[in-house]
This record gives C-alpha cells, sequence and structure tokens, in this order.
C-alpha cells in the first residue's frame, strides 16, 4: 500500500532540507510515518489483516533506526523532528 504521489511530495516538500532533497533522515522518517498511520487506519477496517502486520513491524523498526541515526548525529535536528511529527520518542 504505497502512498499517493501528490501526498508524498507534500510530505517531501514539507521536511526536506534543500531543493533537491528526498533522501534526508527527515524525509524518509516523514514518509514512513505517513504510511504507518494510513496502515493504521487499513488494520481499522481489516481487523484480521495478519499479513500485512509484518509489513508494519518492518516500517516501524526502519523508522527507528533511522531516529536513532539522525539522534547520534544530531540531536537537534531529532528534536525538531519529533515534535513536527507528534513521536513520542
Amino acid at each position: 500500500m504505497a502512498l499517493a504521489t501528490d501526498s508524498k511530495q507534500s510530505v517531501v516538500a514539507k521536511y526536506k532540507l534543500h531543493k533537491t532533497d528526498t533522501g534526508s533522515p527527515e524525509v524518509q522518517v516523514a514518509i514512513l510515518s505517513q504510511r504507518i498511520k494510513q496502515l493504521e487506519d487499513h488494520f481499522k477496517v481489516h481487523s484480521k489483516d495478519h499479513h500485512s502486520v509484518r509489513g508494519l513491524l518492518s516500517m516501524v523498526a526502519r523508522r527507528r533506526r533511522l531516529l536513532k541515526y539522525l539522534k547520534s548525529r544530531n540531536p537537534e535536528r531529532y528534536k525538531n523532528l519529533i515534535q513536527s511529527l507528534g513521536i513520542r520518542r
């Protein structure tokens, strides 16, 4: 279940660091957070979709690793990202 192109572009536009940025940790975490929220809504309707839970858990783990990397490299950027996304980590 991929994000729609327009919603992905709006997320990239909000969190990019420079004009051509699409792969910074901030952008990657924001896109993963958007996809995780989308899957949470999916599970509210389809509670027995156990196969997609594996994908959700892998996305959460990838986001956690990216946040850990960002926290070790630049704690200020980490705090700003956490506050703007509303993640309580």
